[in-house]
């Protein structure tokens, strides 16, 4: 069984949503301390007149070092959720697909949010059934293993019984693989190679957030999207 594992992102980009859908398993990683500046809670989105970021505002005052994924609470204050919603029915409104995927979003954005991990778990769930990824997932904060870093990722690897552990590539810089080989589990890296795809602002830009396909291409982003597995892991 192949395994992944990473924190939960905000709109994340297509190398996530890839990860997940050439695994058999996910393990969000929701346990662990939240870092400030991070895709946990923001992404790029493309404008008119280049990418931006869109950024949920946290309650994280004096909390930093002890405040773990699962438990940070946006700030309550509505003008960051319509300014998200009103950034791209603005950026995307001439994209041909956006009125198809447009009346969920709006209505996401119009209800109250409070805590990023179940905000980002509803958007995570309804991106991955629009690109057909149906990998189950499960999260560290429902399991029991422990540790840090590469220990951690080893034990939660342990716990639901995977065989290969996927990781990204800088899972090269901290990794220790004498210790996965050790336990019966192959290491491998995912090299996300980006598609190439038409956008409506000028010259092709990647590392946009998911939706920035979807809006473009609607039903063929899978397939966009599942064109990069050849090279992706390694």
């Amino acid at each position: 069984m192949i395994v992944s594992i990473h924190q939960p992102a905000y709109l994340p980009w297509l190398g996530y949503l890839h990860r997940i859908a050439v695994s058999d398993l996910h393990i969000v990683l929701d346990h662990v301390q939240f870092e400030k500046n991070s895709f946990i809670n923001r992404n790029k989105v493309r404008t008119q007149t280049g990418w931006c970021w869109l950024t949920v505002p946290l309650a994280t005052s004096h909390r930093f070092g002890d405040l773990a994924i699962d438990r940070v609470q946006i700030i309550d204050d509505p003008r960051w959720a319509r300014k998200h919603w009103q950034t791209l029915r603005q950026s995307y409104a001439r994209a041909e697909h956006f009125a198809r995927y447009a009346p969920w979003l709006e209505e996401l954005y119009q209800r109250p949010q409070h805590r990023l991990a179940e905000l980002i778990a509803e958007m995570t769930a309804w991106q991955l059934e629009q690109f057909g990824i149906r990998t189950p997932l499960v999260y560290s904060s429902q399991l029991g293993a422990t540790g840090a870093k590469s220990e951690l990722v080893l034990n939660l690897c342990r716990e639901v019984g995977a065989d290969v552990y996927l990781s990204g590539p800088l899972g090269r810089d901290y990794l220790d693989e004498s210790a996965f080989r050790r336990a019966g589990i192959e290491v491998a890296y995912h090299d996300f190679r980006h598609p190439v795809y038409k956008q409506i602002h000028g010259e092709f830009e990647s590392g946009m957030a998911a939706i920035d396909l979807l809006f473009h291409h609607g039903p063929d982003a899978r397939s966009i999207l599942i064109s990069s597995t050849e090279a992706a892991v390694r």
